[in-house]
């Protein structure tokens, strides 16, 4: 395929991936060239790390957060140091043609890092992963999560935005303006979390362990770590129907959107048909210093109002 000023070899485009939908990567490559530049533009310099599925659903998926030696030189990379000690190079998507050689590849999902390349150790978004019990099919209580925690970010006057995740929940996003370490984001975020618990423990919780959650949403926030991702928007997820993580007005969550409404064969509609609702987020990042007063006074009401 010529995308751009480069030619990007593509093998065994009916290789089926997905089979119970018979959706091939030749499928694949072509959904992400179409809808390559909205992808890209959540990607600028940030690393990725790489969802793979060589024999498609059917096969075993494994994420690889390293470079391959065979990668091809123009796909960029960063030096990515390990929380303990060494470090990786982190790939760079920064091109369309990066985009489909990806899918060539067999990824399936790319997963963004929360922090940009030039400081790793500052994010500039904070994240909710909503995600609800595993048996559940009334998706419901976790669009009221979503919506509880829009609710109070904007109390605290921080802009959020949501989308679904392809897979089971939402993820609702707060741009940051990188003032904070990673530490001090996940603290801020627990304790949002905190209140929104406060208000109904019995639809929330913040119980990792899948035995302790019953039948509530757990509200997490641990992917705002040094070197945790989550997943890209416009990202197909390896499931059965190719859901895609897709980006949504919070009108839509109130009217009822559900996680995997849309699809590797909607998306390029939806998008020539409705802008990208995370466009221009970034503008409105916000900083967490002044705001800390105010979360700790609504957590003491919302332990007040529980006891």
């Amino acid at each position: 395929m010529q995308i751009g000023d480069r030619e990007v070899e593509i093998h065994r485009r009916d290789k089926v991936l997905f089979p119970d939908d018979g959706i091939t990567k030749g499928d694949l490559v072509d959904y992400y060239a179409d809808v390559a530049a909205v992808v890209l533009s959540h990607l600028r310099d940030r690393p990725v790390g790489l969802e793979r599925w060589p024999d498609g659903l059917d096969g075993e998926g494994f994420v690889q957060r390293d470079t391959p030696d065979h990668f091809p030189d123009w796909i960029g990379t960063v030096e990515f140091p390990r929380r303990t000690e060494g470090s990786f190079d982190a790939p760079l998507v920064e091109s369309a043609a990066a985009l489909v050689y990806l899918a060539d590849q067999a990824v399936i999902t790319p997963h963004a890092y929360l922090a940009r390349r030039d400081d790793l150790r500052r994010p500039d978004r904070m994240i909710f992963d909503l995600d609800p019990p595993a048996d559940t099919r009334d998706f419901d209580v976790v669009r009221r999560a979503a919506l509880g925690l829009h609710d109070l970010l904007e109390d605290l006057d921080l802009p959020s935005w949501v989308q679904t995740t392809g897979s089971k929940g939402f993820h609702v996003v707060a741009p940051l303006d990188r003032g904070a370490r990673f530490d001090a984001v996940r603290e801020f975020a627990t304790d949002v979390a905190r209140v929104l618990v406060g208000s109904d423990g019995d639809a929330f919780t913040l119980a990792q362990r899948k035995a302790r959650r019953g039948d509530r949403v757990f509200l997490d926030t641990m992917r705002n770590t040094y070197a945790a991702t989550a997943v890209t928007p416009y990202a197909v997820r390896a499931r059965t129907g190719a859901p895609v993580a897709t980006p949504l007005d919070w009108d839509e969550v109130r009217d009822g959107a559900d996680p995997r409404d849309w699809t590797l064969r909607s998306i390029p509609r939806r998008l020539g048909q409705k802008e990208d609702p995370w466009a221009g987020m970034a503008r409105h990042a916000r900083g967490l210093d002044g705001r800390r007063e105010e979360l700790d006074a609504m957590l003491d009401r919302a332990e007040s109002s529980g006891r």
